[in-house]
């Protein structure tokens, strides 16, 4: 396994006096497997945050959501979640699909803990796992390359209020998404989603605006 660290690293550990520090963690501290109770820690989570990577090596990230346990560790090597319904634009998984690198962040916001993972992605839409996920589009599966905690020390103290009524859950329908009622996008939808908009009520921005500031978003 090879350092994480490039000459631009060792510059700003040399200039700000970490580099012994910095080389204990790296030698020490990082690692290629998934340890088990990492692989607890990873799948007790409800969310993480995603880092993919465009064409011309521009960076982003989105949040991942789902019901604790929606990433899974198949193995020390291998893990991974579910692709549920999202905006279309498809931007972090254009970007696995094309480049394949992604980081992904773990956070306990409740007891401050935070665990990091690099690898390398791919689209799966007949993996075998699949049929586990109520409505996920396809799956995930992460080739995992290095894997390590971070400090906490900046992580704020939070707590759950409630869970997303748009995560899937067995024995009830997941809810539209409520932009997907507005009238702007109703042109644009596809004919499924359009149809249960109609259904439901097309919206205008002044009463989807009134109901995301009292919590129905």
């Amino acid at each position: 396994m090879g350092s994480l660290y490039s000459e631009a690293h060792r510059a700003l550990q040399e200039e700000f006096g970490t580099t012994k520090l910095a080389e204990r963690l790296d030698q020490d501290h990082v690692h290629d497997t998934i340890l088990d109770e990492e692989r607890a820690f990873i799948e007790g989570r409800d969310m993480f945050f995603l880092s993919t990577v465009d064409p011309a090596g521009n960076p982003t990230v989105s949040y991942k959501g789902g019901s604790p346990g929606f990433v899974r560790v198949v193995d020390p090597t291998t893990l991974v979640f579910p692709g549920y319904d999202g905006n279309g634009m498809f931007y972090s998984m254009g970007n696995i699909a094309g480049q394949g690198r992604v980081g992904l962040l773990f956070i306990d916001f409740e007891t401050p803990h935070r665990l990091r993972l690099q690898g390398t992605a791919r689209l799966e839409r007949e993996d075998p796992l699949l049929a586990e996920y109520r409505e996920a589009k396809y799956l995930v599966r992460v080739d995992v390359a290095k894997v390590w905690v971070n400090c906490p020390r900046y992580v704020h103290t939070y707590r759950k209020v409630q869970g997303s009524r748009y995560v899937p859950e067995a024995g009830r329908e997941t809810p539209l998404a409520l932009w997907k009622r507005l009238d702007m996008v109703q042109d644009v939808l596809p004919e499924a989603d359009a149809i249960r908009a109609r259904e439901e009520g097309v919206i205008d921005v002044a009463d989807y605006t009134a109901r995301i500031l009292r919590g129905e978003g």
